[in-house]
């Protein structure tokens, strides 16, 4: 029977905001039963992002699909006993506070794994767990920027951008539940669990593509190319009478069969554009040759002549995520989730781009209310609706 890549696994989720709750999005996605630990009365802060009034965001809705919910403070003495016994009976806790929040409450790694030896503790942090700026606080463009990759993104010649839709965050959750997954497999051999220390910088430094390393050995530093690449040419966004489309020519046979479609064949055959180094040298003359060429057709045009249709180059229309939702490849992928929502009516998620063979969907489609399944979840720990009644009333839960 087919069933979900991580069924049986539970994980006690602490995350909040963006990148935690990505991480374990994903491993509700393959089937985990994700528990989120929450806030009493007020819940994630990501609760109150865009929405409808008086509704949970969308935002939220999005990257805690599937799971559990329930509320704990686990600063108070009732609150930190619940949630050793809860941790007791999962296989992993995950966390997104600054470096020694849980330390500072009793509940650091070294005593989570002692009450559960088989526990994978997988914390994700601005600047991680150890070093001068262990600690500090961060955002988003905060690890862009500590990391190398806001310097290096941007126009020629004008200020650092920060790279869209939060992408420090989402990196950062895929290399946590990339870390998480990595130790349950070890788990499986050795029976033992084993703690993650995840900086945010870290995982921003190592997508800066081979920056670092070419800098060290050839003493060539990163600099800011906008659209274009720093290594070829023609590769670069280019406009059209209706748009963009982004085209890339990282060989010399795509280069040559570019230069035929815009009917310029002579391109290929000058000494100056033969190699990558040459194309390179030479990226603002040959990417304004085709933006000559493009910026006199269409977005259509420009795909029937370069598309899988004709000259069968990479290249796309640069689309708005808003664009994408009527777009038949994603639509075909199933990338494209549509579920109906007792308050929001009809709610389109994002969906999981990893998709295993016969592999079923999540158990729950959507995103749960603020401490939905307390009295199922505390019920295993024998806590009777009066005792959850008392809790709640003093703010433990």
């Amino acid at each position: 029977m087919p069933g979900r890549v991580l069924d049986g696994i539970r994980v006690l989720d602490l995350t909040r905001i963006v990148a935690g709750p990505f991480a374990t999005a994903i491993l509700s996605d393959l089937g985990a039963d994700v528990i989120k630990v929450e806030r009493p009365r007020t819940g994630d802060d990501y609760r109150y992002g865009p929405s409808r009034p008086g509704e949970t965001s969308l935002s939220f809705q999005n990257t805690n699909r599937g799971k559990r919910s329930i509320t704990l403070d686990v600063s108070q003495p009732e609150g930190r006993e619940l949630f050793l016994r809860l941790v007791e009976r999962v296989d992993a806790v995950t966390e997104n506070f600054r470096a020694g929040w849980l330390a500072s409450h009793a509940l650091g790694a070294e005593v989570l794994l002692a009450r559960n030896p088989r526990l994978v503790v997988a914390a994700l942090s601005g600047f991680g767990q150890t070093g001068p700026r262990a600690g500090e606080a961060s955002y988003d463009i905060v690890a862009q920027a500590a990391g190398g990759l806001l310097a290096i993104t941007g126009p020629e010649g004008g200020p650092p951008v920060r790279a869209g839709g939060a992408l420090a965050d989402f990196v950062g959750g895929l290399y946590l539940a990339l870390g998480l997954v990595a130790a349950l497999v070890e788990r499986a051999r050795t029976g033992k669990g084993r703690a993650l220390d995840l900086s945010n910088q870290d995982a921003i430094f190592a997508i800066t593509d081979s920056a670092a390393t070419i800098a060290a050995a050839l003493g060539v530093r990163a600099e800011r190319v906008g659209n274009q690449h720093p290594f070829t040419a023609p590769y670069d966004a280019f406009e059209t009478k209706d748009g963009f489309v982004a085209i890339g020519t990282a060989s010399n046979k795509l280069f040559r069969g570019l230069s035929e479609a815009i009917g310029r064949p002579e391109l290929a055959r000058d000494e100056r554009y033969k190699s990558h180094r040459g194309r390179a040298l030479r990226r603002h003359e040959l990417n304004a040759l085709v933006a000559a060429w493009a910026g006199e057709r269409s977005c259509d045009e420009v795909l029937k002549v370069l598309g899988p249709g004709g000259a069968r180059l990479p290249c796309a229309r640069v689309m708005r995520p808003d664009e994408l939702l009527q777009d038949p490849q994603l639509e075909a992928r199933g990338m494209i989730e549509r579920h109906p929502h007792p308050l929001l009516g009809e709610i389109v998620f994002h969906g999981n781009p990893l998709r295993f063979a016969g592999a079923e969907p999540r158990a729950r489609a959507l995103a749960p209310a603020l401490g939905e399944d307390n009295a199922a979840i505390y019920g295993e720990l024998g806590l009777e609706p009066q005792e959850l009644a008392r809790l709640a009333e003093r703010g433990v839960i």
